[in-house]
């Protein structure tokens, strides 16, 4: 009996897979959502199409790029070869039928549109051919019948599909010119009447010619990033782009080429389309309509119209044309000098018929840097070493880093052309010593030497050259203004710093020929100088206080002379008397717990002008400028109490508003 049941169950499982296999597999392919493409469509190398008319449009596929290659060789738009590849991989039919069943209803392929088919498409995968055809639209829901590629059976699918493969050329074409990313970019050539070439190592960009120097790093940049964004307006007739006189193509422009890696391309550029229009002045700013011309590549014979923008490219005064056209000056680094300020570990400054001045920089201390000076006033005269005054040997190498050439005069200047620009006996000789690399930006010299020249006949006007480098920069001359061969512009202005502890005891400020002092104090135990001013008024008070902290911390304005002299101060040809004398006790600690007193005096001329009045000491041996606070201070006890013509008398008629 169990026998039986098994025999039975087996014979219906089979008639069951009979029946699924002959007629529920040919109901599933009615249903939708069937996928008319298999597995070929993930490798596609190209694509073809070809409408009733016979236009035909190919494109194919090049390493990972694509490109349109008829009508004309054009890189192809990567968005719409993904839509169109992507609409390939979901194509599904709403529903399907076999060639073979037409016959049977007295119908054919030309009742749906498939022996003149609106599109014909094929594209080539893994070596093999597919060729679809789009017939008709359906009579009703909008839908198309295409045939599949081994002619077997009609599918009815989305009309979206034709939507993709009728895309028009604008849209299948890139919108722009060249491929070529700027990471990519090794080189860029530019050819007109002479050859300007520009190569790219890592960060850094050099013209190799016509000349060998550093270019613009930023200016080289943004030209190719403005080239990159330059498109395709619209391209011309094939009996048009034949004649390259009429464009101009025949004797370009300009010639543009952007090496990448084992690729290269070369754009010419042939007369304008149009008369050029100008830029136009409005209330709401400039408007720089573009410039249209004719191009074409050099290994393509494609000819299009292209637009180059006549504004300004972003931190240049030129426009993209011009920089290429003026590409030697245009993309050349400005900058004369080439080094890392942090790397310097000397200067020396030179001018005719003056000693030598040498800044040396000290071995860092704490974090900090220091430098000293060494100066010889004579050749008998052994070497004056002094402190250098930081800040401003640091503005000094900024301003040597910022040297740019206002215009580059020669670029292969003769013997006389040099002895013109007064390099025979240059102004300034500027020498930097570098500490081993040379710097961040690549300089491989151990010394720069920077030699500045004028013309006796030609005022406001100064001339740069490098000692090692056969280049002429007309540079701004007030670069010897920053750079004099003098001591005194870069010795330390920090003259006195009392530390932490240490105390002025005494005070005094006479003035020549009167035998009563302006001022004197002398702190008792434990009195402070808080406590000692109470009494006085507070104007006076206050300038005291201002005194008393420029003593603490004495500093120069600026130094006159690299001497004392007791009898009066000396300044360009000009001697002026001491009319004051500040003298000051001072208490520094001592290392046993004692105290150390010392006393410094100043001599003081008598305010020259609003911002000048001349110090000198014996004790650092020089004349100086004291600094704005002091001058105040001392014209407050000085000038402004004996000339004070008293508090002013009756209700003022603008009494000043009361509040915070």
């Amino acid at each position: 009996m169990r026998t039986k049941v098994t025999l039975v169950l087996l014979f219906l499982n089979v008639v069951l897979f009979y029946y699924i296999s002959h007629f529920e597999i040919r109901e599933i392919d009615k249903l939708p959502g069937k996928i008319v493409y298999g597995s070929e469509i993930a490798s596609i190398d190209s694509f073809a199409r070809k409408d009733r008319s016979g236009v035909a449009v190919l494109l194919e596929k090049r390493g990972s790029n694509w490109w349109l290659t008829k009508p004309y060789e054009w890189p192809a738009n990567p968005n719409a070869i993904s839509g169109i590849i992507s609409e390939l991989q979901h194509l599904n039919h709403e529903t399907s039928f076999t060639v073979a069943d037409l016959a049977k209803n007295g119908q054919s392929l030309g009742d749906y549109g498939l022996i003149n088919p609106v599109l014909t498409f094929t594209f080539v995968s893994g070596g093999k051919s597919y060729e679809t055809k789009v017939g008709n639209t359906t009579p009703v829901a909008n839908r198309l019948y295409l045939l599949s590629p081994d002619g077997s059976r009609i599918h009815v699918v989305g009309s979206s599909l034709l939507d993709r493969l009728e895309l028009s050329l604008d849209s299948l074409r890139s919108p722009s010119i060249f491929s070529i990313p700027l990471f990519e970019i090794r080189s860029l050539s530019i050819q007109t009447t002479a050859k300007v070439r520009l190569r790219r190592d890592g960060e850094r960009w050099s013209l190799e010619a016509p000349i060998q120097t550093r270019a613009d790093k930023n200016a080289v940049n943004t030209t190719v990033n403005a080239l990159n964004s330059l498109q395709a307006v619209k391209f011309l007739e094939a009996r048009d782009a034949t004649d390259l006189a009429l464009t101009g193509l025949a004797t370009p422009i300009l010639q543009v080429t952007l090496e990448g890696n084992a690729r290269w391309e070369t754009l010419l550029l042939g007369r304008p389309v149009a008369e050029t229009a100008r830029p136009v002045r409005s209330e709401g700013g400039t408007i720089y309509p573009p410039i249209y011309y004719y191009a074409k590549f050099a290994d393509k014979p494609a000819v299009f119209i292209t637009s180059l923008p006549s504004a300004p490219l972003e931190g240049s005064k030129s426009t993209l044309l011009e920089s290429l056209l003026g590409a030697q000056e245009k993309l050349r680094d400005a900058h004369i000098l080439d080094f890392d300020p942090h790397g310097v570990t000397a200067i020396t400054l030179a001018a005719p018929g003056q000693p030598e001045l040498n800044l040396h920089r000290l071995e860092a201390a704490a974090g900090t840097e220091a430098w000293q000076l060494i100066s010889r006033n004579g050749n008998s005269q052994a070497p004056q070493t002094i402190p250098a005054d930081t800040t401003l040997i640091a503005e000094l190498l900024k301003k040597l880093d910022l040297l740019s050439a206002q215009k580059f005069i020669s670029d292969a200047p003769s013997a006389a052309d040099r002895e013109n620009y007064g390099f025979n006996r240059p102004e300034r000789e500027i020498t930097l010593n570098l500490n081993s690399g040379g710097g961040p930006r690549g300089t491989d010299a151990s010394t720069l030497t920077l030699q500045i020249g004028v013309k006796p006949e030609e005022r406001g006007s100064a001339y740069a050259m490098m000692a090692n480098a056969p280049y002429v920069y007309q540079v701004d001359p007030v670069i010897l203004e920053y750079t004099p061969v003098d001591i005194r512009q870069f010795r330390q202005r920090l003259l006195r710093e009392l530390q932490e502890g240490a105390r002025i005891t005494a005070l005094s400020l006479t003035e020549t020929g009167n035998p009563k002092p302006l001022y004197a104090h002398q702190l008792g135990e434990g009195e402070t100088w808080e406590k000692a001013l109470l009494s006085e008024p507070a104007a006076r008070q206050k300038a005291l206080i201002a005194l008393l902290v420029q003593l603490r911390s004495l500093r120069a304005q600026r130094f006159i002379s690299e001497s004392f002299n007791a009898d009066h101060a000396e300044s360009a040809g000009t001697s002026y008397p001491w009319k004051y004398q500040v003298e000051a006790t001072l208490a520094l600690a001592g290392g046993n717990g004692a105290t150390q007193t010392s006393t410094t005096v100043l001599q003081l001329t008598d305010r020259l002008d609003a911002s000048t009045q001349l110090a000198g000491s014996a004790e650092f041996g020089v004349t100086f400028a004291v600094m704005q606070e002091m001058l105040d201070a001392l014209f407050a006890l000085t000038y402004a109490e004996k000339h004070d013509p008293g508090a002013p008398t009756g209700k003022p008629e603008n009494p000043p508003a009361t509040g915070t």
